[in-house]
């Protein structure tokens, strides 16, 4: 996907229509880089813990997902001008995006945040620290006035430390627990930060129905334990009381 360079200003004097009541396809879009929340398998289609809930949202709801993925940096502006009808990509609900694009209710509490190092013995704050832009982590970073590196995908957040561009990578704890799994360079610290309000999904401001259609759904995989079933199946967060 080419990046959309847009002010937020010009991205609301286009933004498309409100969705149609008639429409029943919904095009779910997502990263397909970040595991187990979502990620491309090998038969190169949208896999994980968002595509398995957008898909039982979906059919709750009685509407056809179709699948788009999109580079992160431009995932808000591509769904503000129409390229999908939904973000689902472990998106934190922050008062910042929030002022750009609307959300449901939460379909996961906030998952911890962690560093992950070459040594265990490292400080945060006197250390580099890479993250992906446009991030929660990125922005704690930053507001610590701590030295940020940032990278476009969080595969190169890796990369970095092990190329000695950074000396941690600051992340989704279980991101990290999948990405570091087998490899005995890397290691998790134990400090960890709560982070966000939670993870929803993005929808235009406009669409107020399909944010209540799909809160609903939400809410019904709440009230019947599914949810809690896939978070659990998964590993992405801790569970719903």
């Amino acid at each position: 996907m080419k990046n959309l360079i847009l002010t937020t200003a010009a991205l609301a004097l286009t933004s498309p229509m409100a969705f149609a009541e008639s429409h029943s396809v919904v095009r779910m879009g997502t990263e397909g880089a970040y595991a187990p929340w979502n990620f491309i398998n090998d038969a190169g289609e949208v896999d994980g813990f968002e595509r398995e809930l957008g898909d039982e949202l979906c059919a709750r709801a009685e509407l056809t997902c179709e699948w788009v993925t999109n580079d992160w940096d431009s995932i808000i502006p591509n769904l503000v001008s129409g390229n999908y009808d939904t973000i689902i990509a472990g998106m934190s609900i922050t008062p910042e995006r929030d002022e750009i694009i609307d959300f449901t209710q939460e379909y996961t509490p906030a998952d911890p945040t962690a560093f992950v190092a070459m040594t265990e013995d490292l400080d945060p704050a006197n250390s580099v620290i890479a993250a992906q832009t446009g991030t929660i982590q990125a922005g704690y970073i930053a507001d610590q006035g701590w030295t940020l590196v940032e990278f476009a995908t969080p595969e190169e957040t890796i990369a970095a430390v092990r190329a000695g561009e950074a000396d941690a990578v600051f992340a989704d704890q279980s991101y990290l627990v999948g990405a570091i799994e087998g490899q005995d360079d890397l290691i998790m610290l134990e400090q960890t930060v709560a982070l966000g309000g939670g993870v929803g999904m993005g929808l235009r401001e406009s669409d107020t129905e399909l944010r209540e259609t799909f809160d609903a759904a939400i809410q019904s995989m709440k009230d019947d334990g599914s949810l809690n079933e896939l978070i659990s199946k998964w590993e992405v967060a801790s569970l719903f009381e």
